[in-house]
């Protein structure tokens, strides 16, 4: 592709710029993305990119909304929906995009998420929980606890190779080795629900015992 001179419009704007990101920092990683890596595969001058994003902490923002921009929260409509719905749903569709972004997903884990796509989340959820008269103690903790576990999850699901059973020494580590064999299905769905109920229960057993 040719590439445009300083100066000359690129007919680029941001989105055009953060959807090519996205599919560079999935090609090629992090570790090699940079301002210039970007202007070089968009055939510009990257002083056409710092026009629309000032700057790689900007870009790397920019990926971050491009990618939670997919995940899907819960019906298209205002009504509040039972708040347990919207939480599994966000974190199925959470868990989706990790796994078709894992290059990209660190970002999401490292970085302060505060965008509006990110916030309008969050508000939909807490919304629920309000909603359904959970206390308020327990909702402000509530994105904090969910999101602590699929971050964690997910960031050694998407690393680490799935479907692998751990092995223990059944002398040194007699109790881990005997629980192994329920350790299988490793980044599975089954065990993702598994998990993501234990969370859950955690939050509504909370809101039962801080219930006025």
């Amino acid at each position: 592709m040719a590439r445009r001179t300083q100066g000359v419009p690129a007919g680029l704007d941001r989105a055009r710029i953060a959807d090519a990101a996205v599919a560079l920092v999935d090609r090629d990683g992090l570790e090699v993305f940079g301002v210039r890596r970007l202007a070089q595969e968009l055939g510009v001058d990257p002083m056409s990119i710092y026009h629309h994003v000032k700057g790689k902490a900007a870009l790397l923002d920019a990926v971050s909304e491009a990618v939670l921009a997919e995940v899907a929260t819960g019906p298209d409509d205002d009504s509040p929906s039972d708040w347990e719905e919207v939480a599994r749903r966000t974190a199925h569709e959470y868990r989706a995009m990790a796994y078709r972004h894992p290059r990209i997903f660190p970002l999401l884990v490292t970085r302060a998420q505060t965008s509006p796509v990110a916030v309008s989340a969050l508000e939909r959820l807490v919304t629920a929980m309000r909603a359904a008269g959970l206390p308020d103690r327990v909702v402000a903790d509530a994105p904090m606890v969910l999101f602590g576990f699929l971050n964690g999850h997910l960031l050694a699901r998407t690393i680490e190779e799935p479907g692998a059973v751990p092995a223990f020494d059944a002398a040194a580590y007699p109790a881990m080795a005997t629980l192994a064999p329920l350790m299988a299905g490793f980044g599975s769905t089954a065990e993702f629900d598994r998990m993501l109920d234990t969370v859950l229960d955690g939050i509504r057993g909370r809101a039962g015992t801080d219930s006025p």
